[in-house]
């Protein structure tokens, strides 16, 4: 392909960045846009603040292909997102009739009052097209390559199978990851470097692990990961790997992905 399909993710919450909740939206994105050839590059946590999430958002949508920001859509006085991304485009936000007959026939299932809180989820940015949410029913919204999405991750994860047809596949990145046992990084950092250099279209990156064994004892090793949209050329580079592993006294072991 002549161009590379990218993401940038904007995780949107004051919870997150102070502790009280844990975020799996990043991996669940990550996980579901790779097969469809379309790698996160960058991800940025912000907090409830107008000015921080239009400068996240304008900063992304201009490097990324696509932005994915996850959180303030709700009902609630801190839900600011959907007013935060219209001001990143310049655009006008108000109440949308097609978003309004969603809610509407959400709460009218469970007998439920569309309250004036519940009705700012209709709020949409105009232009924007909406992205279906199957669980609860308030919808997302599509504002060129900006997908807004729930924080809650089960909400988020229905919301991308909306979105993925929307979406322009790229090169699907392979990995292989080969376990240099015994070994540490700066027992074969040398090696690798020179690897990496030989190979400038395979990412190459080692991650050190510790396992403790009964009595106490540590052991080390180094796990060698190669990623490239080039199967051929990762299969020689995974080959390199398990011999410079070999040449540096460890035993190369295959990690199945």
């Amino acid at each position: 392909m002549s161009e590379r399909v990218t993401a940038g993710v904007v995780l949107i919450g004051d919870e997150l960045l102070s502790g009280r909740t844990r975020d799996i939206n990043l991996q669940q994105i990550a996980q579901f846009l790779a097969p469809l050839g379309i790698p996160v590059i960058e991800c940025r946590t912000v907090s409830d603040e107008e000015d921080h999430i239009v400068e996240a958002v304008n900063a992304l949508r201009r490097r990324c292909t696509y932005v994915f920001t996850t959180g303030g859509i709700g009902p609630t006085h801190d839900d600011i997102t959907a007013d935060s991304v219209a001001k990143a485009f310049g655009v006008h936000i108000g109440e949308r009739a097609d978003a309004m007959a969603i809610l509407d026939e959400w709460y009218s299932r469970t007998d439920t009052p569309l309250t004036e809180s519940r009705r700012r989820m209709a709020r949409i940015p105009d232009g924007a097209a909406l992205v279906a949410n199957p669980v609860t029913g308030a919808p997302g919204f599509q504002l060129e390559n900006v997908f807004v999405m729930a924080g809650v991750p089960k909400i988020a994860r229905g919301m991308l199978e909306d979105i993925a047809p929307r979406l322009t596949r790229g090169a699907v990145t392979h990995a292989v990851t080969v376990s240099a046992g015994g070994l540490r990084e700066g027992d074969i950092a040398d090696a690798l470097r020179a690897l990496q250099d030989a190979h400038p279209g395979v990412s190459l990156g080692s991650y050190p692990f510790f396992v403790e064994q009964p009595g106490g004892a540590i052991k080390r090793g180094t796990n060698l990961v190669a990623r490239s949209t080039d199967e051929g050329e990762l299969e020689t580079v995974a080959k390199a790997l398990e011999a410079l592993i070999l040449e540096a006294g460890g035993i190369p072991a295959r990690i199945a992905e």
